[in-house]
């Protein structure tokens, strides 16, 4: 016995739609299948499938993710050793 199907139709900001249709090509997937993931484990825990919060990043985090997504994203900006990494650590 085959599922029925129903349309669902809401308004997306453009460019996060571009980045999100690219972000699930790029696993594999269509911004539908994502939605209905989505939706699928949300009903399976009975709500937000990740925690919805007011809290808002200090400026040394917020740094270092943008440094992190630098590092990810340009082969030629300077990355850390495991040296450096524990060095910072100790600080």
């Amino acid at each position: 016995m085959s599922k029925s199907i129903s349309n669902v139709s809401f308004r997306i900001d453009t460019d996060l739609k571009n980045e999100a249709n690219a972000l699930f090509e790029s696993l594999g997937m269509t911004l539908t299948t994502a939605f209905n993931i989505f939706l699928r484990q949300a009903v399976r825990e009975k709500g937000m499938p990740f925690v919805v919060t007011t809290v808002v990043p200090n400026k040394q985090t917020l740094k270092a993710i943008e440094e992190t997504k630098e590092i990810m994203n340009n082969p030629n900006s300077k990355g850390y050793s495991l040296e450096d990494a524990l060095k910072e650590l100790k600080k």
